[in-house]
């Protein structure tokens, strides 16, 4: 028992008389959280976009904020208007709705509520809303007019944006693109590059007193 006290007052003894070697020793250990140096230009804990992945629209974009009507032009076509009456196509110019209002509903994610020209015909006031073909088989879906619903699945779109202006659309995993015969369709790319884009052009504030 004896020797037991012995050793460890010998122990404590040695450790307190290189009290300075103890500390320096401390000071050599790893540190994490805010000793962590950030990358110059790195925002801690934003995720990085993969390379050649079409990156989200910001939220600050006022084409996409809800409160600004705009029209839809495919960039690779011939600079018609897109249209949405029974199905979206693209100049039909069968006097369906060319006004279309994006709404955020989170997560990169929009209905897209569509409305006739401004000519004081109330029905012109109350929107219709874009939403996926259900009925059409795969893998070429169709996007038709529907009463708005932010809680249908079918109705939420993800806007994408490309540089320059111009956006991708895509539901889930298929993006909205034009195929000769076919016209405007929702497809999945697979290894293939995206075909179709889309520039927006502002006409103004979203104003308008639904009919309901």
């Amino acid at each position: 028992m004896i020797t037991i006290k012995w050793v460890a007052g010998a122990a404590l003894l040695a450790c307190t008389g290189a009290l300075v070697a103890c500390g320096a020793d401390a000071d050599k250990a790893p540190t994490t959280g805010a000793g962590t140096p950030t990358p110059s230009g790195a925002v801690a804990g934003t995720p990085t976009p993969p390379a050649g992945k079409p990156s989200p629209t910001i939220a600050t974009d006022p084409l996409l904020s809800g409160k600004r009507e705009i029209t839809m032009l495919r960039v690779q076509g011939s600079g018609d208007a897109l249209e949405l009456s029974g199905r979206l196509e693209e100049g039909g110019d069968t006097g369906g709705r060319v006004l279309f209002v994006p709404v955020p509903i989170g997560d990169d994610r929009y209905v897209i509520k569509a409305f006739g020209t401004k000519d004081d015909h109330p029905a012109n006031d109350d929107p219709s809303c874009w939403a996926v073909n259900a009925l059409d088989i795969e893998p070429e879906l169709t996007i038709d007019a529907a009463i708005c619903d932010v809680d249908d699945p079918i109705q939420r779109f993800t806007i994408l944006a490309q540089g320059n202006g111009t956006y991708a659309i895509r539901s889930e995993n298929r993006f909205l693109q034009h195929l000769a015969g076919n016209g405007l369709i929702l497809k999945e790319l697979g290894n293939r590059p995206l075909g179709t884009t889309f520039r927006f052009v502002d006409k103004g504030p979203h104003d308008r007193e639904p009919l309901n």
